[in-house]
């Protein structure tokens, strides 16, 4: 009884470890590639900045509510997103490699790889644009530890309902960039009026509005955990589709 239970906990460490080392591989592989051609970073951070920099010269000088420059915020970061993070699976499809990769790697740990490096896109994103935004339009009363973790919790919403909406239009013949944001208005508009109420909170320093912030936190992370589960259950089922 103990060898075969002493068996069966080898075979699931060794199990796990390899699911680490492929998520790993996957993730690794993705810096790589990104890091040599920098394709969806450019894309994201510079339309990131560039929308940045137009809307303030635009409401220079104009009297901007906390409510409008919040909105401003998620609208920025949410079409960033969606103008890079689709290649994550369609650059697998087009060279070819993801039969090999369907073959070598469970279907989980290629997620887990795909959602680690849109959330590091994410994360430069906002590290990027936020505090451009904040530098170009000035918030008076910035409650800057809740800002921070609302971006934290909505960053990862995005990311893994961007990542998941990146594999199912991998498979499409023609289209995938038009298809892409189709899909994901749905998926990440509930994301985006929650995290921008939650940021007003941030932003004007109202007791009221704080309290309610901190609980479109909490609506934000049960978001980005229900997402991260169900894709991680219906990822096996597109991906071999």
């Amino acid at each position: 009884m103990k060898s075969d239970a002493g068996a069966a906990g080898a075979s699931t460490s060794a199990t796990v470890s390899r699911w680490l080392d492929c998520a790993a591989v996957v993730f690794t592989k993705e810096l790589r590639v990104e890091l040599r051609t920098r394709y969806a970073l450019s894309a994201v951070a510079l339309f990131a900045v560039i929308t940045v920099i137009m809307v303030s010269a635009v409401l220079v000088g104009a009297s901007v509510r906390a409510d409008v420059k919040a909105a401003l915020v998620w609208i920025i970061l949410l079409f960033a997103a969606l103008s890079g993070l689709s290649r994550v699976f369609v650059r697998e499809e087009e060279a070819g490699t993801a039969a090999i990769l369907r073959l070598t790697a469970p279907p989980s740990s290629v997620f887990a790889g795909k959602l680690l490096f849109n959330l590091a896109l994410i994360g430069v994103v906002e590290l990027v644009s936020v505090p451009l935004f904040l530098l170009l339009m000035p918030v008076e009363k910035l409650q800057l530890g809740l800002l921070m973790v609302i971006l934290t919790a909505g960053g990862a919403g995005l990311a893994s309902a961007a990542t998941f909406t990146a594999a199912l239009i991998a498979h499409a013949a023609s289209g995938k960039s038009a298809l892409y944001p189709i899909i994901s208005f749905p998926v990440l508009m509930p994301l985006a009026l929650i995290a921008v109420q939650a940021t007003v909170g941030a932003f004007d320093a109202i007791p009221i509005h704080i309290l309610r912030a901190w609980n479109d936190v909490g609506v934000l992370g049960a978001y980005a955990i229900v997402m991260t589960t169900a894709s991680f259950l219906l990822f096996e089922y597109v991906w071999h589709e």
